[in-house]
C-alpha cells in the first residue's frame, strides 16, 4: 500500500512509470518521450504478453485524437486499416416498430477532407503505438503489475509482483476504471451501476455500409452500428444486464434473430464474427486526478457511459495534457512528479471529464426508457437540432474533440 519511504528513500532511475499498456498509457509515454527525449520513461502492464493481440474490438477515433496520432508518427500506419465515418443518423423507437424516423443527421466532416472520426480496430491502434514506442526506446515490461509504492520527497518507490523495484520522480495509473494504484493512493470515487450492460461483437453483412453510423435510441438503451472496413461493423449493444448475460449466453441463432430486429434487414444478411461479449456499465469519477507523485489517467480517472462514444477520446486528451504539463515542467526545470505540477494537469482535465459523465448519465436516463411523454419531448428536440446547422456543427465539433481547452498534440500541434 501508499505511504512514507521514510529513511528508505532511494534516487529515482526513472522519471516516469506509466502503469497500463493500453491506448492511453502508451499515448502517455509516446508524447512525453517523443518531445523530451532525455526523459527515462518505462511503461509496465499487469495482462499477460501478447493479450492486446486478442482483442477484437474497435474504437471510434475523433478527428482531434488522430491529429495527435499523425503528431506522434502513427497515424499514417494506422489510415490504410482505418474507416472513415462519412455521416451519421440518430433514430428513436421501440425495438419492435416497422419503421424508425430518423430524427437527426450529421454531415460527418469538421473541415473539408478531415472526418469528425475514423473507426479502427483496437489491435492496429495498440500496435502503432507500441511500435513508436520501441523506436522511442520505452521498454514495455508485461505481465507485471504494480503491487505497492511509497512516496518520499524526491521521488516514488514503486514495487512489481515479480519481486523488483523501481525509482521514478512520477508513476502514472492508466491502469483501467478499477484501478488498483487509485485505490492503493486511497483515491475515492463516485460510482453508481445503471443496471446496463454493453454487448460488444463485429458483424459482416451483404451490402457495403458506405461509411454510415447510427444510434439507435431503444427502450433498453442505445443500439450504435459503427462502420468497419470492407463490409463489416461495430456493435454497441446496451441492454438491461440480465437480458445481456441471457443474449450471449445464447446459441448463435437466437443471439442473431435479436441483432436482426434491431439492426434491420438494409445491409442484407447478417453474420457475427467472433463471440460477443457484454461489459457492465456505470458511471466512475474519481474525486481526485492526482496524489504526490501520482496521476491518474484514462478509465482510471473516469468511466463513462459509451452513449456518446467519448471514453476512448477522453482517454487521449488525458494522455496530451498530462504529457503537455510534464515536459513543459521538466523544461522549466520544476519537478515532474511535485504536486503542484501535477494539480495543473487536474485543473485542466476535470471539469472537462466531470462534465462529459454527468452529460452522458443525463443522455441515457433520457433516453433509455419508453415513457410516452418524456419520448415525444426528446423527439421534438432531435427535430429542431436537425434544423438548425450552427447547433449541428457545435455538436460535430464536440464529438470531434476540438473545443474546449484543447491540447496542442490534439489539435495536431508538437509540444
Amino acid at each position: 500500500m501508499a505511504g512514507n519511504a521514510g529513511t528508505h528513500r532511494k534516487e529515482p532511475t526513472l522519471d516516469v512509470l506509466i502503469a497500463g499498456a493500453g491506448y492511453v498509457g502508451l499515448a502517455a509515454a509516446v508524447s512525453m518521450k517523443q518531445a523530451r527525449p532525455n526523459l527515462a520513461i518505462a511503461v509496465v502492464d499487469a495482462a499477460p504478453e501478447g493479450v492486446w493481440q486478442r482483442d477484437t474490438r474497435a474504437s471510434a477515433i475523433a478527428a482531434a485524437a488522430c491529429r495527435m496520432l499523425g503528431r506522434l508518427g502513427c497515424w499514417d500506419e494506422i489510415l490504410p486499416q482505418a474507416q472513415p465515418i462519412t455521416d451519421m443518423i440518430v433514430t428513436d423507437s421501440r425495438t419492435a416498430d416497422p419503421v424508425r424516423p430518423i430524427y437527426l443527421t450529421f454531415d460527418g466532416e469538421v473541415a473539408p477532407g478531415e472526418p469528425f472520426a475514423h473507426m479502427v480496430a483496437n489491435k492496429v491502434l495498440n500496435g502503432a503505438l507500441r511500435r513508436r514506442a520501441g523506436e522511442l526506446g520505452i521498454d514495455i515490461i508485461e505481465g507485471v503489475a504494480v503491487s505497492s509504492f511509497e512516496t518520499g520527497v524526491a521521488g516514488i518507490a514503486i514495487h512489481l509482483a515479480d519481486g523488483t523495484s523501481l525509482g521514478a520522480k512520477l508513476l502514472v495509473a492508466a491502469d483501467g476504471v478499477n484501478s488498483r494504484l487509485r485505490d492503493m493512493a486511497g483515491i475515492k470515487t463516485v460510482k453508481w451501476e445503471y443496471g446496463q450492460s454493453g454487448i460488444v461483437c463485429t458483424i459482416a453483412h451483404e451490402r457495403p455500409h458506405n461509411g454510415r453510423a447510427e444510434e439507435h435510441f431503444l427502450p433498453a438503451g442505445p443500439f450504435a452500428i459503427l462502420p468497419l472496413t470492407g463490409n463489416r461493423s461495430s456493435i454497441v449493444w446496451t441492454e438491461r444486464t440480465a437480458d445481456a448475460e441471457r443474449l450471449v449466453a445464447s446459441d448463435e441463432l437466437v443471439f442473431e434473430s435479436e441483432l436482426e430486429q434491431r439492426f434491420g434487414l438494409k445491409l442484407g444478411e447478417l453474420r457475427v464474427e467472433g463471440k460477443p461479449r457484454a461489459w457492465p456499465l456505470g458511471l466512475t469519477l474519481a474525486r481526485a486526478f492526482v496524489a504526490p507523485r501520482l496521476a491518474l489517467a484514462g478509465d482510471a480517472a473516469h468511466g463513462i457511459h459509451p452513449i456518446a462514444g467519448q471514453g476512448l477520446n477522453l482517454g487521449f486528451k488525458d494522455s496530451a495534457a498530462l504529457a503537455e504539463t510534464v515536459v513543459e515542467a521538466d523544461r522549466l526545470g520544476q519537478d515532474i512528479g511535485a504536486l503542484d505540477v501535477l494539480q495543473r494537469y487536474e485543473r485542466w482535465r476535470r471539469f472537462d471529464t466531470v462534465q462529459m459523465g454527468v452529460t452522458t448519465d443525463v443522455l441515457n436516463r433520457l433516453f433509455s426508457n419508453d415513457f410516452g411523454p418524456l419520448r415525444a419531448a426528446r423527439d421534438i428536440g432531435l427535430g429542431l437540432v436537425d434544423r438548425m446547422p450552427r447547433m449541428k456543427s457545435f455538436f460535430i465539433r464536440q464529438a470531434s474533440g476540438l473545443t474546449g481547452d484543447t491540447p496542442r498534440l490534439l489539435r495536431g500541434e508538437s509540444i
